[in-house]
This record gives structure tokens, C-alpha cells and sequence, in this order.
């Protein structure tokens, strides 16, 4: 069984920054191209960053291009978010996704989620 479990969401003032993390187990990570997405209260998930298996490949939202990074340690079977320079904008919920083969930025083509994490931004 294939799980997501995400973690590092909180209360932050503007400026702020926060590192988000992922670790899946129950699929071979090595082969599994991850991203992050989040999602606003009624509003759409939307995509953020994600990254290629092999960490060569990243892509990112132009809202969060320079301030957001995508990072991933096949080792330890997780995916990182950094989050820098935080704004009220960025608050949601974000979730990890996984799906194998390469990456893309549409969520219906990710196999397997997280739960999601809280992110607040006050300002």
C-alpha cells in the first residue's frame, strides 16, 4: 500500500519561511517523479514545483519561481518543499504527489497522494 505522509505545515508571518516533507513508502520512489500542489478554501489544487526521479528535472509555478525549492533524497524516500519569503498568498493546504514515469503538471496524472499539510501565512 502506497502512502504519502507529509509534514513541516504551520502558523507563519509574512516573510517567513518553512520546509515542507514528504516520505512515501510503498512504491519504488527511485522510479516515482514528485510533486507538490496545493489548495486554497474555494479555490482549485494547483501546481507548484515538482521534480524528476532523478532530481534533474524541476519545474515550478511562476507564483512560486525564486522563492519556493524542490529538493529530493532518494535515500531517505523523501521530497522536500523550502519555502522562503513567504506571502498571505501561498496559504492552503499542500499536498504530495507521486506518479511513475515523468513529471508533469496536471494533478489528474499523479497516481498516489498525501493527506496534506496546513500552511497559514499571516501577515
Amino acid at each position: 500500500q502506497v502512502q504519502l505522509v507529509e509534514s513541516g505545515g504551520g502558523l507563519v508571518q509574512v516573510g517567513d519561511s518553512l520546509r515542507l516533507s514528504c516520505t512515501a513508502s510503498g512504491l519504488t520512489f527511485t522510479s516515482s517523479a514528485m510533486a507538490w500542489f496545493r489548495q486554497a478554501p474555494g479555490k482549485e489544487r494547483e501546481f507548484v514545483a515538482t521534480i524528476s526521479w532523478s532530481g534533474r528535472s524541476l519545474y515550478y509555478a511562476d507564483s512560486v519561481k525564486g522563492r519556493f525549492t524542490i529538493s529530493r533524497d532518494n535515500a531517505k524516500n523523501t521530497v522536500y518543499l523550502q519555502m522562503n519569503s513567504l506571502k498571505p498568498e501561498d496559504t492552503a493546504v499542500y499536498y504530495c504527489a507521486a506518479r511513475r514515469g515523468i513529471t508533469t503538471t496536471t494533478p489528474s496524472e499523479y497516481d498516489f497522494w498525501g493527506q496534506g499539510t496546513q500552511v497559514t501565512v499571516s501577515s
